[in-house]
């Protein structure tokens, strides 16, 4: 079998050892195995090239993903699916493997119901993909966040300041909430749930009150202005804030242990599943 393996949407640490671990793999069970560079716009663009177990040497460490990745709009057309599926075909390439988040698992849906083989592996620091416990970069991104706010702490702490941290979440408040309950912060405002600014001003003024001095309050993107949370709680409260935004720091770096394991093993899986032909695809909207 002549299997492809591609990296799409935003970028988790892991991706790389997901890679890996589908190459080898595939070689494992006699299977040509190309990569696709630039996610599905690598498809559209013919960007494809023979992966050996040399290719993915010195990569399970890696952050980022070494196909690169991308956003490609024109594969959401007629017209770009088509010549996806064309140039699949004249390669003779007869299974794609997808690692990406959910519309990346919309893509690999629209390739199985264009007639390809196709499974998807979910790789998004968002953790938000219904049905999976935990996602490829969410264990990476909340033990850097939850570095980065302790690093904030000390010199909150010196400052006798209230930090407002933003983090990525435009759906999802999965990092804010893991990350704050590992960093002890004093509030988390999600987007799955309105949040009182009423009752977060009552927890920063509890704590002056028993002489804590200083506050971490976290915000995930989607929830709210961090700055508008900044200004609010500044013109209540009287407490000097700041607000520091997080960010691509969140994608980067190398993939903890966790990740590393949970990628080889679904990469692993998704191989054995369309080396069976069970590779009907389920996408959540």
């Amino acid at each position: 079998m002549k299997l492809a393996v591609l990296t799409s949407g935003g970028d988790a640490p892991g991706m790389n050892a997901a890679v890996r671990a589908v190459v080898r793999k595939g070689i494992y069970n006699d299977c040509q195995v190309f990569g696709v560079r630039e996610g599905f716009r690598g498809i559209i663009d013919d960007d494809i090239i023979p992966l050996q177990l040399g290719s993915v040497a010195d990569v399970i460490q890696r952050g980022g993903t070494f196909l690169r990745t991308a956003r490609c709009e024109e594969f959401k057309t007629p017209q770009g699916l088509a010549r996806a599926i064309a140039n699949l075909r004249r390669r003779e390439i007869e299974a794609v493997i997808v690692i990406g988040g959910d519309g990346s698992i919309r893509g690999a849906q629209a390739l199985y119901e264009g007639g390809i083989t196709a499974a998807a592996i979910p790789g998004t620091i968002d953790n938000d993909i219904p049905a999976t416990e935990c996602t490829i970069g969410f264990d990476t991104a909340i033990n850097t966040a939850s570095a980065a706010i302790d690093k904030i702490r000390d010199t909150a702490t010196s400052h006798q300041r209230t930090f407002i941290v933003e983090l990525m979440g435009r759906h999802s408040g999965a990092i804010a909430l893991a990350a704050g309950l590992a960093a002890g912060a004093e509030s988390i405002l999600v987007p799955e749930l309105p949040y009182d600014l009423d009752e977060v001003c009552r927890r920063l003024e509890s704590g002056r009150s028993r002489g804590k001095l200083h506050s971490i309050i976290l915000v995930a993107e989607g929830a709210a202005s961090a700055y508008e949370v900044a200004a609010q709680l500044k013109k209540r409260t009287n407490q000097d804030t700041r607000v520091i935004v997080l960010g691509h720091l969140q994608r980067g770096g190398s993939p903890t242990a966790f990740d590393r394991i949970l990628a080889s093993r679904m990469a692993s899986e998704a191989v054995d599943l369309v080396l069976a032909g069970k590779d009907q695809v389920h996408s959540f909207r």
